[in-house]
């Protein structure tokens, strides 16, 4: 039976299937959207050996308008065409570096007083939804088959995880950056 205030189209679509999608870019230009607040955080890749990944990251990166992404040696970087297939656009939207060590990287950003915590799943990391994520951050992931390298982690603030249940002990790395920059904006009360 249909809600009263719903109009009897004939079809037989069922009235869970009626809304309205979001299946449009915003349409704001460069300029203007360069100029809106930025979240404090800092996504660091430490050689990322996907662009694919990469540029997934990049496509994150934007819909979450954080301040930059950083990455560091030979991970991909613009301009780079696989990147910019998997990152729809988004390249442009996103402040940017690379660095040619993770190291001078997060002497970078320890110069501006922005900690940094790494992602890594080790003996002495913690649940990322068991802590509280300083603001601003610097989130550092590593490398999808060798992590992060363990000179990088020893000068990292933090070291905190996402738990797994299956055989493999992580996530894709782009997905990993996606659930722990959600979870810090949770954290944080963006909406």
């Amino acid at each position: 039976m249909k809600p009263k205030d719903v109009e009897d189209t004939g079809d037989d679509w069922g009235e869970e299937t009626r809304f309205e999608i979001r299946n449009q870019d915003t349409h704001m230009p460069l300029e203007q959207y360069q100029r809106l607040p930025k979240f404090p955080v800092h996504i660091v890749l430490d050689n990322l050996r996907s662009a694919f990944n990469v540029g997934s990251v990049f496509r994150l990166a934007d819909t979450a308008r954080v301040e930059a992404v950083i990455t560091c040696g030979y991970t991909a970087h613009p301009p780079h065409p696989r990147l910019e297939k998997t990152a729809l656009g988004s390249v442009e939207y996103v402040p940017h570096a690379h660095f040619e060590s993770t190291t001078e990287a997060l002497a970078r950003l320890r110069q501006q007083e922005i900690p940094v915590w790494a992602l890594e799943t080790t003996s002495h990391s913690q649940r990322y939804t068991d802590v509280v994520f300083p603001k601003p951050v610097a989130l550092l992931f590593g490398n999808e088959a060798l992590g992060i390298d363990p000179d990088v982690l020893k000068v990292c603030d933090q070291i905190v995880e996402i738990p797994v249940f299956g055989f493999k002990n992580s996530l894709n790395v782009a997905c990993a950056c996606a659930v722990t920059v959600f979870e810090v904006l949770r954290q944080w009360g963006a909406d």
